[in-house]
């Protein structure tokens, strides 16, 4: 199995779990106000999760959905990070948001929010998380080489080349790990989280 080379971009990482903490605590902040931006996404994914949970397999059902809807999103995150990290900065926001928001607004509905994280986040968040900050953490990677390709002044050195070439090694096998995490994510959310909440 290829490596994953979180050390080596270890600035990617770090900023990646930055971005999304600041996404975090602004979503926690601004309840009441992202309650309306989101309002009909809310709506939305209730009525999907309805019609996942009414199917004769839901937990299967559950499991396809949110496994190709998190590894597109993925996938396009770390290859799109290309395009200057512009994808990986607003997924990370948008994430740390819509996070910050849920846990807010479910504190100030009066739900048991000690309950809402042990059973409904923690036990595929722990996996599903990781697995996305460091899709776009590579992501990001991938921006700052073609930023630094693109307006580092040229020269002779061959070290854009190297960087190049090993960055899409490793991006790469990040991808298939990326993947292989978020299909275990998928199967706890779909099984042991959706049992979880349901009682």
């Amino acid at each position: 199995m290829p490596k994953l080379q979180l050390f080596r971009y270890k600035g990617a990482m770090l900023l990646s779990l930055g971005l999304f903490v600041a996404g975090l605590v602004l979503g926690s902040l601004n309840a009441e106000f992202l309650q309306s931006l989101v309002a009909g996404e809310v709506d939305k994914l209730r009525e999907i999760s309805g019609g996942l949970a009414a199917n004769k397999h839901p937990e299967l059902q559950f499991f396809v959905f949110i496994f190709l809807n998190n590894v597109i999103k993925s996938v396009l995150v770390i290859w799109l990070g290309a395009i200057f990290g512009v994808l990986p900065v607003l997924f990370l926001l948008l994430n740390g948001l819509a996070l910050g928001f849920v846990v807010s607004a479910s504190g100030a509905a009066g739900n048991d929010l000690g309950e809402l994280i042990v059973k409904g986040l923690l036990p595929h968040g722990i996996i599903e998380i990781p697995a996305l900050l460091i899709a776009c953490g590579y992501g990001l990677q991938f921006g700052g080489i073609v930023w630094s390709s693109l307006f580092s002044g040229g020269g002779r050195s061959d070290r854009p080349r190297r960087e190049w070439r090993s960055f899409l090694s490793s991006a790469g096998g990040a991808t298939l790990w990326v993947v292989i995490l978020l299909a275990i994510a998928a199967l706890i959310e779909s099984t042991v989280t959706y049992n979880l909440m349901r009682n």
